[in-house]
């Protein structure tokens, strides 16, 4: 007699299902971050480092583009269009603007969707050493749902100096 086969909860008979859904509740979050502000606001320091509304967006296309591209692809970041180093994507220039920073960050999403829906999770890349991609889904949920918080935060910080 065999053991009982264990019952799948609801939650996770579609991992994949549930990783995707994950990953764009804090591409939204990110994204939104953004609305009803200006481009002042948007690019506003209110910490010592780099880190602004704005180039969080623009750092998340980043994440994307390294973890969900160059580690599946190998490309190398100038074939990718984005920064070469994590502090150089947090950048800013005068050409950044929320329309195109958003715009750039829905084209990477997109590819990103593109790049990883043929694979499954246990399926192992190379373009960044030996991974798999269940590692590459944790890796990019833990960023984006680390900057969602940062995001927040400075978001409750320019909307509490506006004056009413």
């Amino acid at each position: 007699m065999g053991s009982p086969e264990p019952q799948r909860d609801e939650w996770t008979a579609d991992l994949r299902g549930r990783l995707d859904e994950l990953l764009d509740g804090y591409r939204t979050a990110l994204r939104s971050a953004l609305n009803g502000l200006d481009e002042e606001q948007a690019r506003r320091h209110l910490v010592p480092s780099k880190t602004t509304l704005l180039g969080l967006v623009k750092h998340v296309t980043y994440v994307e583009g390294v973890w969900f591209d160059q580690a599946v692809t190998g490309r190398s970041y100038r074939e990718m269009g984005i920064a070469s180093t994590p502090d150089r994507s947090f950048t800013l220039t005068r050409a950044d603007t929320i329309a195109s920073v958003l715009d750039a960050h829905a084209e990477r999403c997109a590819l990103s969707r593109q790049t990883m829906s043929p694979l499954a999770l246990d399926d192992v890349v190379d373009g960044r050493g030996e991974r798999t991609v269940w590692a590459l889904y944790l890796q990019v949920l833990r960023e984006l749902a680390q900057h969602a918080g940062h995001a927040d935060i400075l978001r409750e910080q320019i909307l509490a100096d506006r004056t009413p």
